[in-house]
């Protein structure tokens, strides 16, 4: 099984590790507070605390059960746009709105040229897509190309906002489709998995599956230890994620 996107091209994306997660959800408020004012500007709320709300949130955290007694644990899922190779929603677009960049395989949308008629988010299996009510067009994640090329930041804070906010350091940006960068590293070390690869889609971004936890063997006979996931179905860390894959293409 391919753990990393085909080499050769620039590939910006996330990885993100589903074992040290927290579901704080303060990725998905840092996403919305920066894109607010940013590139997709604005992201609109609507009765947010309402029997009927409304809005546009680019990153979202699902939050599941997984397993059964004394081996279930609760895993948090951040879900966003995965910048595929082979995007459905850049192949559906009727107007050429959607589309993905040469430079950085970044999925975008141009608003000027989108008609909001919703094919995008049909097809998109992962859920990524997001229609503005207020300007009636389709919105998403950018990666905050307007963030992580801002020469007038901090190279450290060149990021995108998710990234830079996250207590935990659950999640990590980089090139993808260099096999030396760090991102590389990490989704090789942990076994990183891609969603949904039957697909064909091909989508860039990575899930660090939950680690398995062994009873300490030392001296004190108690507590756990992590230990990364060598074999997919150790632990029922395979079988989650293809249960998430599941979820997802409801």
């Amino acid at each position: 099984m391919t753990l990393l996107p085909p080499k050769g091209k620039k590939k910006l994306g996330l990885v993100i590790d589903l074992d040290t997660c927290v579901g704080c959800h303060a990725c998905a408020v840092n996403c919305k507070e920066w894109n607010t004012g940013g590139h997709s500007a604005p992201l609109p709320d609507h009765d947010p605390y309402g029997a009927d709300p409304n809005g546009v949130w680019f990153n979202r955290v699902h939050t599941f059960e997984a397993g059964e007694g004394t081996a279930s644990r609760t895993v948090h899922f951040p879900r966003s746009c995965l910048h595929c190779e082979e995007a459905a929603c850049v192949t559906v677009c009727p107007t050429g709105a959607s589309y993905k960049r040469e430079e950085d395989g970044i999925v975008l949308v141009n608003e000027d040229a989108c008609i909001g008629c919703k094919l995008c988010s049909w097809a998109c299996p992962y859920g990524a897509r997001e229609y503005d009510t207020d300007a009636g067009v389709m919105k998403k994640c950018t990666l905050c190309i307007d963030r992580i090329y801002n020469e007038t930041l901090p190279e450290e804070d060149r990021v995108p906002a998710c990234v830079a906010t996250c207590p935990a350091s659950a999640r990590h940006f980089g090139d993808l489709g260099d096999p030396n960068s760090d991102v590389s590293h990490l989704v090789e070390e942990r076994e990183g998995k891609e969603l949904m690869p039957e697909l064909g889609y091909q989508p860039v971004n990575r899930y660090l599956p939950p680690r398995t936890r062994q009873k300490d063997q030392g001296a004190s006979g108690v507590g756990a230890a992590l230990t990364p996931v060598t074999d997919p179905d150790a632990e029922g860390a395979g079988r989650f994620l293809r249960w998430v894959d599941r979820v997802l293409s409801r």
